[in-house]
């Protein structure tokens, strides 16, 4: 079974796929439809759509907590990886470095395999003899 927040991600896909790649979703309707609290949708929403996953969010105050989603255009992979070096710093996470490698795959840049293999080598477990401090700059 599928967890709500997978759930109420694919739902909003769906939306945006309907939609021309931008929705308007009400967080109360949304909410009602799932069986969930809002600030579950304000979860899912900060969470899985991201402008580093390729959304715009934009939150309408005082609109009955209506949210506006757009898909970003898909630019090509070649692009997207230089876009990603450019936008790195010093350190990464392991779910920002679990999320570009979702999009590398997305977009063309890398296969499923190998992003699995990049993605066991920098995980949290595999760098455990590393301290916790230096693991988002080991990722690097």
């Amino acid at each position: 079974m599928a967890r709500l927040v997978d759930v109420i991600e694919m739902m909003i896909k769906e939306m945006l796929d309907e939609n021309n790649g931008a929705a308007v979703i009400n967080r109360s309707d949304l909410a009602e439809r799932v069986n969930c609290v809002p600030s579950q949708i304000t979860y899912v929403i900060s969470t899985r759509f991201t402008n580093g996953q390729g959304y715009i969010v934009e939150s309408r105050r005082g609109g009955g907590g209506q949210i506006r989603i757009s898909r970003v255009q898909r630019m090509p992979g070649t692009s997207y990886l230089m876009h990603t070096i450019n936008s790195l710093g010093d350190t990464i996470s392991q779910q920002e470095a679990e999320i570009f490698l979702l999009n590398f795959v997305d977009y063309g840049v890398m296969d499923s395999k190998t992003a699995r293999l990049i993605k066991a080598a920098i995980s949290d477990k595999a760098l455990s003899g590393i301290d916790s401090d230096k693991k988002a700059s080991v990722r690097m």
